[in-house]
């Protein structure tokens, strides 16, 4: 098969709409996950079972189903009671949504690896508890954790085609939209393709280089 680069000419506009929806996606389902993330960490420290036995319920549930699965529940479920969001908000909350369960754990694994004398030095010098947290435990704690959120940043670009899924039209699908009108499938999947690979590497290059400015 011959490769046609008037049909990635073609494609172009579309793909960069489609880059966009992609981008946007991916960075307000990043913050949603990671400021949710840090709410049920820190809900799962309160010292009453009334908190952390529902908080654990709902993360353990919205993990351990699919996030294909919850995309349908929002977009088709939640309207027949009355609750309708567009197509890319209920994409960018699911994906935030699904993945805060899964930076809920780094943010916790990054609480119980400072050290305990820090906690102590903040009894010993009467901070309030709320000064504690937002000067002396999170600011350690999620520098520790910042390469193992961004390695989550990728998995949440890695799944972001599923939210073609729900007619959001993202890189992939702008690609497929693109190919059942012009019957060429070939060229619009390998650039979208590419560009997947070109976006996953350069975010693992700034993740290295954010890695190294922390560690030293």
């Amino acid at each position: 098969m011959k490769w046609d680069w008037g049909a990635v000419s073609d494609f172009m506009p579309q793909f960069w709409d489609g880059l966009l929806v992609t981008l946007q996606a991916l960075a307000l389902g990043s913050l949603i996950s990671f400021a949710l993330g840090l709410v049920w960490a820190l809900l799962m420290r309160v010292p009453s079972r009334w908190v952390t036995w529902p908080v654990g319920v709902v993360t353990e549930f919205v993990r351990n189903t699919p996030l294909l699965v919850q995309l349908f529940f929002l977009f088709y479920v939640l309207p027949e009671w009355g609750v309708t969001f567009s197509a890319l908000t209920t994409g960018v909350f699911a994906i935030g949504l699904h993945y805060s369960t899964y930076t809920m754990q780094v943010y916790r694994a990054g609480i119980e690896a400072v050290p305990v004398g820090q906690w102590e030095a903040a009894t010993a010098l009467n901070l309030p508890l709320t000064r504690t947290w937002t000067a002396v435990i999170l600011p350690q704690a999620i520098r520790r954790v910042v390469p193992a959120l961004g390695n989550y940043v990728i998995a949440m670009l890695k799944d972001t085609p599923m939210l073609m899924a729900i007619t959001v039209l993202d890189m992939l699908g702008e690609a497929r939209l693109f190919a059942q009108e012009q019957f060429q499938f070939t060229e619009p999947l390998t650039v979208i393709g590419v560009a997947f690979i070109v976006i996953s590497y350069l975010a693992s290059l700034l993740l290295r280089a954010l890695e190294r400015r922390l560690v030293h």
